[in-house]
């Protein structure tokens, strides 16, 4: 009995440093945002400032286009979740419910696709999208967060694709459903959970991501946040931290209310996509 509870105990207190871990850069990123500079420059930083002011973000969006940023974030993020949700259902069900070597051969493919390295990939993606005439546009970066995100979307719609009985599209055959109308009309509902947690992780990730926006955006007029926040640093990599804390406290939010909102959601259709029937 006094094993089981030391054990729990040190459960709960790695939990706590893990939490602690992850939460300690944000809680100082929001420290840092409402300073003045005074306070920033201080030999004795403080956890809470003692003079909160709001000038960091007057200063953020002053210097720098924010707005129009977050907008094409927000564009090349929703773009991307879309797309690769509705290429990824169909093509996962096939996946999931076709057996046979070419099948396997796919699965393989996008297991070790997630290994490969974004510099691997910017060079061919490049000369792509120079050929189409969409480098330095928001539509060439949704297709190249498509192609990033669209492994990791099959892999997990596949599980929950297996986690829905059979059973059911038996009988829907039986009622006369074709392929498509079970698809849509059965299936899909059923998936409802993990297309949601699916869309949300590439949403995530596209408006997150920094280095296919750094190589594939030119002007500032196209480019996404992640990259506008590099140009609080200087050129001799001075950073001016109070205006870059506060633009990238709210660059994370989105993404914070997003979990915040939708985080049970999450939480089912990765564990629904883990059970296989």
């Amino acid at each position: 009995m006094k094993t089981s509870t030391g054990a729990r105990m040190g459960q709960y207190a790695a939990l706590l440093a893990y939490l602690v871990f992850l939460a300690f850069p944000f809680l100082w990123l929001i420290s840092v945002a409402f300073k003045p500079p005074r306070e920033l420059a201080s030999l004795h930083p403080t956890w809470i400032p003692e003079h909160p002011t709001l000038d960091n973000f007057r200063q953020a969006f002053d210097e720098q286009p924010l707005l129009r940023a977050g907008l094409n974030s927000l564009v090349a993020a929703l773009g991307a979740a879309v797309i690769a949700v509705l290429i990824a259902t169909p093509a996962a069900y096939v996946m999931a419910r076709r057996r046979g070597r070419l099948t396997k051969a796919a699965t393989g493919w996008v297991v070790v696709s997630q290994a490969f390295p974004f510099v691997l990939l910017i060079i061919p993606l490049f000369l792509v999208l120079k050929n189409l005439g969409l480098i330095n546009s928001v539509a060439g970066l949704v297709m190249v967060y498509v192609v990033w995100s669209l492994p990791f979307a099959l892999w997990m719609l596949a599980g929950y694709v297996r986690a829905v009985p059979r059973e059911l599209e038996e009988a829907a055959a039986v009622d006369g459903a074709g392929r498509l109308r079970t698809l849509v009309s059965v299936t899909a509902p059923l998936l409802a959970p993990g297309i949601v947690a699916t869309a949300l992780f590439a949403f995530i990730t596209a408006w997150n991501e920094f280095f296919f926006a750094l190589v594939l955006l030119k002007t500032p007029e196209r480019q996404t946040l992640p990259v506008i926040l590099t140009h609080f640093i200087g050129a001799e990599g001075v950073a001016d931290l109070g205006p870059l804390a506060a633009a990238a406290f709210l660059a994370t939010l989105p993404s914070l209310v997003v979990f915040a909102l939708i985080q049970r959601r999450i939480t089912g259709g990765m564990l629904a996509g883990a059970v296989k029937s």
